[in-house]
């Protein structure tokens, strides 16, 4: 049997002050490889923001990827997070992590 490919994940949270809380939910919540990195700003944005990776295989990732839910409902309102899938980017939020999270989850499996 040959091993499951990894890949990574990337996730940027909207409040910058819980880009750690986040790694350490994700770390205590799944078995997925979770780290802290800097990320490239894009065209027309400035400084540098932390993002949280994610890196397992494709089940690995859906495991880490259904706790989201959780750590947004158990924080203040109005906390996005954005999901960098296969070079797609998907926001999470409050009001449609359950239409989106599936959406995130069928890419992950492809």
């Amino acid at each position: 049997m040959g091993e499951e490919s990894r890949t990574e994940v990337e996730l940027e949270v909207s409040d910058a002050s819980l880009v750690l809380k986040l790694r350490d939910w994700l770390r205590e919540h799944s078995s997925a490889a979770v780290a802290t990195k800097a990320a490239t700003p894009g065209p027309g944005e400035l400084g540098v923001l932390d993002v949280v990776t994610v890196v397992a295989s494709s089940s690995g990732l859906v495991a880490a990827i259904r706790t989201l839910p959780d750590f947004i409902r158990s924080r203040r309102a109005g906390i996005r997070i954005e999901v960098t899938v296969h070079d797609r980017r998907f926001t999470l939020d409050a009001t449609n992590v359950d239409d989106v999270l599936p959406i995130v989850e069928k890419l992950l499996d492809d």
